[in-house]
């Protein structure tokens, strides 16, 4: 016992001293905000290794992916920058799909890399990968040779996972650039909820095996960089695959929540975190780790919202809406962070934060200047991580690090305003209460929606006969209830501008104008004609 207490203080003067943090950063797939029991007391299942991290670090109750769907929220994430300021303007990308990160682009892997860190990546990619092609139709692939544009191309140093979704073909497991066995197999399409689409599958891989194969990576990464000779800081990046469909929970969690099976499915994830932990723990790294547990977007109406309506559960914690939609339900998720040596315990913070800002908060933690070409709309949460501690940000003298006496560049404070976007390439802009939404429906596939429900049991709707904008105070009414845009028409046209500009500047942080998109291209109403300087 008093050794570790004596190691957890050397650890904890190493922090101080500016050894910079190992940074683990753990991505669930459509896991709701009410799916986790530290933000909702009335789940129907426990998560007790997530309410452990948020017990031992910081609870956000106020965090957003950039978009409430899988491929533009992680393409924020990893540059800090909406994705809609590029070539994707709605939907998703298939595990065909060619790449959809620009060339030459930063990523937090690569921005890392160049200042000192080993870094790497086990899991969904789902950003597109330039395929060697076989024909002319997307799905024409030629597996024995390798792909170009996926994650060593953006910064990893280490690769294993999948292409996309785990309901998604090719289903092939990927090293590096490379197929590890080519497919001689097709799986056909399976219905809910072992939901998958019909796809080329190599003999190596197995649907049931994904998520327990992503953690057992990621452990053994942990271990290798506990006995590797090389002592940078490393940053590790875990997009599961789960509890995304299909749900496949293994023989140990089949049944354990006396639920559902999607809550089975939640637990396991659950339960690999804990393994994550204790493999920080075990090999020394615990006390100066940042580790970051969040989802891509909200919960996934595929995953049977009457199932959990009958047991009394509300995957997205009192919130409107699901995975897709402009509401709270499709973008509000669980973001909890520790980090020992800086965090204080137990904090629960309703500062607004995107997941966009991991970019800026690395900057600012390594005193690193992000060029005007870079993570335009990320900003810097340390100072939330570091409140209550009075430590200074943290830097190194390693390899490409600033040593703590060096210039501190000036960076934004922490946010006041965020950009959602949805399945349908809608907009929503967020200021402090308010929250406009620039369409008259979801902008997905809940209600109202013009479009039929797939998931969801909605009745069609004419948006003509709606107002042409929806305003909520989400202060007075957080489920988006009262739409207040004839009532405040000032703060309509106040947001509305605000987007404008953050559109046409190219940017939503301080720095040089970038080139910006636009035209037919944007599924969008004419926000330029309706919202004039």
């Amino acid at each position: 016992m008093i050794l570790r207490l004596l190691a957890a203080l050397l650890l904890c003067a190493c922090a101080r001293a500016g050894t910079p943090p190992n940074i683990v950063y753990i991505l669930a797939d459509d896991l709701g905000i009410g799916d986790v029991s530290c933000y909702n007391s009335k789940s129907a299942w426990q998560t007790p290794h997530i309410d452990r991290l948020a017990r031992e670090g910081v609870r956000f109750t106020d965090a957003h992916s950039a978009s409430s769907l899988c491929t533009p929220s992680r393409y924020a994430l990893l540059t800090g920058r909406y994705a809609w300021r590029g070539s994707l303007k709605q939907g998703v990308l298939q595990g065909h799909s060619p790449a959809l990160i620009e060339p030459g682009r930063a990523t937090v892997a690569s921005f890392l890399r160049e200042h000192g860190y080993t870094t790497a990546m086990f899991g969904k990619w789902h950003l597109g990968l330039d395929w060697a092609r076989a024909g002319p139709q997307p799905e024409a692939i030629d597996y024995t040779q390798p792909f170009a544009g996926g994650p060593t191309a953006h910064g990893f140093d280490r690769f294993f996972g999948i292409s996309a979704s785990l309901d998604m073909p090719p289903y092939v497991w990927l090293a590096q650039d490379r197929v590890t066995a080519l497919p001689t197999a097709t799986l056909t399409d399976s219905r809910a909820p072992k939901l998958w689409r019909a796809g080329p599958l190599a003999p190596d891989f197995k649907l049931e095996e994904v998520q327990p194969r992503l953690t057992a990576e990621a452990i053994a990464y942990i271990t290798e960089r506990a006995d590797a000779k090389n002592k940078n800081p490393f940053f590790l990046y875990l997009p599961l695959a789960a509890p995304h469909t299909p749900i496949l929970p293994t023989r140990e969690f089949e049944g354990k929540t006396h639920a559902t099976a999607y809550g089975d499915f939640v637990t396991q994830v659950d339960a690999d975190l804990g393994k994550i932990l204790a493999a920080l723990e075990k090999n020394g790294f615990a006390q100066n780790t940042l580790v970051i547990f969040t989802s891509d977007n909200g919960f996934a109406p595929a995953a049977d919202v009457p199932a959990h309506t009958g047991v009394n559960h509300d995957p997205s914690g009192g919130y409107r809406g699901y995975k897709s939609d402009l509401f709270e339900g499709g973008h509000r998720i669980p973001f909890i962070a520790r980090w020992p040596a800086v965090i204080r315990a137990g904090t629960t913070s309703d500062a607004l934060v995107g997941q966009l800002d991991l970019f800026a908060t690395c900057a600012e933690l390594l005193g690193a200047k992000i060029p005007d070409t870079a993570a335009e709309d990320s900003m810097s949460f340390l100072p939330i991580l570091r409140s209550g501690t009075g430590l200074p940000s943290v830097g190194s003298s390693g390899a490409g690090v600033p040593p703590m006496n060096s210039p501190t560049p000036s960076f934004p404070p922490p946010r006041t305003s965020l950009v959602n976007h949805s399945a349908e390439g809608r907009f929503a802009i967020r200021e402090g209460r308010w929250k406009l939404l620039l369409w008259p429906g979801s902008g997905g596939w809940s209600a109202p929606t013009p479009k039929p429900g797939v998931w969801l049991k909605v009745e069609r709707t004419d948006l003509a006969a709606l107002p042409p904008y929806q305003l909520y105070d989400l202060a007075a009414d957080p489920a988006e209830t009262k739409n207040l845009a004839a009532a405040r028409p000032e703060i309509v046209q106040s947001l509305g501008r605000r987007l404008r500009v953050e559109i046409e500047t190219g940017r939503s942080t301080p720095g040089a104008g970038q080139p910006f998109t636009s035209g037919a291209d944007w599924p969008q109403i004419d926000w330029r004609a309706a919202f004039a300087p």
